[in-house]
């Protein structure tokens, strides 16, 4: 494989696999992309199949000491309405909670992103299609209009986040909804609740490593979600099955062993260097007392660098409770 097939199958991964760990802040804005570039929201499918069977069970840890309990729970950042995934124990694990950490305090924060999308998503010098061939340009074209816009209104924006902006468009043609996406379901539950939400990053954090890929990665990454775009929803569909079931295994072969072998730099920035925060930021909790439920994208709880092992590594028993 050529070093440019590499870049390429690298970014095609980063871009789907973001679905599942390191954009919570673009994705989880999801379809809002789409309206700040203009246009309206495609409308999503109602007829979609389940991709989970009916008794959800994804995987939940907790870590305890003599004041404080801290349960790990995996999620999927954009799901069809349908998907089963609460359980008993996940749900009295969420009851307990005193406090509730995601990746970022609030995904769905279209106010706070917009500014964001501007500075490192918009690039009014270089229209979009003079980096791309006819043949590139009538794929965009046709993609574009899936989502209800035109190729026009994405010409100012960065590959990145045409890209991503486009990669959208058949998962929502599949019934997959950002507004169903996990953490959105559980934010809602804690403020109705009362309960503190809080982050691991920042919005700006999560776009920057978006926008932070060298343009010959971006340019690949959106050629490849040109290039893919038929078969868009299928390792999604592998990824939220395999999810929704618990099978960390699954998970880990789907969603993390490729993406290490694809791509070790990627593996080690979406991957390796956020869970070695998180889990720093997680023994500092520890510190404190009480209960706190923390949900992050799944790759992150799977594979020999998950969270887990890395609290392993500095003392704790991390226990699979479902």
């Amino acid at each position: 494989m050529t070093t440019l097939d590499t870049l390429k199958t690298s970014t095609l991964a980063f871009g789907r696999r973001l679905m599942g760990t390191a954009a919570a802040a673009a994705l989880g804005l999801g379809l809002g992309l789409a309206v700040i570039a203009g246009a309206p929201a495609p409308v999503m499918a109602q007829d979609a199949a389940l991709t989970s069977a009916p008794d959800g069970s994804p995987a939940l840890w907790v870590l305890r000491d003599a004041d404080s309990t801290i349960y790990l729970f995996g999620t999927v950042h954009i799901l069809r309405p349908e998907t089963a995934w609460h359980s008993d124990v996940v749900d009295q694990a969420f009851a307990s909670a005193d406090r509730v950490v995601f990746e970022i305090t609030n995904p769905d924060d279209q106010a706070a992103a917009l500014p964001l999308i501007q500075r490192y998503g918009i690039d009014m010098e270089t229209p979009l299609s003079s980096r791309l061939t006819a043949e590139e340009q009538a794929k965009l074209n046709t993609a574009a209009g899936d989502m209800g816009m035109t190729g026009a209104m994405l010409e100012p924006m960065r590959p990145w986040l045409a890209g991503l902006t486009l990669s959208m468009a058949p998962l929502a043609k599949a019934g997959y909804d950002p507004q169903s996406g996990v953490e959105l379901v559980l934010r809602a539950r804690a403020l109705e609740a009362g309960k503190p939400v809080d982050g691991l990053e920042t919005m700006e954090e999560q776009i920057q490593m978006l926008a932070g890929m060298s343009e010959e990665g971006q340019m690949a990454f959106l050629r490849s979600v040109l290039e893919d775009y038929e078969k868009a929803t299928v390792e999604l569909d592998r990824l939220v099955a395999a999810w929704a079931a618990g099978d960390v295994e699954s998970l880990e072969a789907i969603g993390v062993t490729p993406m290490r072998e694809e791509s070790e730099p990627f593996y080690q920035t979406l991957l390796v260097r956020r869970n070695a925060d998180w889990a720093g930021q997680i023994d500092t909790m520890m510190d404190g007392e009480g209960v706190i439920f923390i949900a992050v994208g799944s790759a992150h709880l799977a594979g020999d660098d998950s969270v887990q092992v890395l609290l392993e590594q500095r003392g704790y028993t991390v226990e699979r409770v479902q």
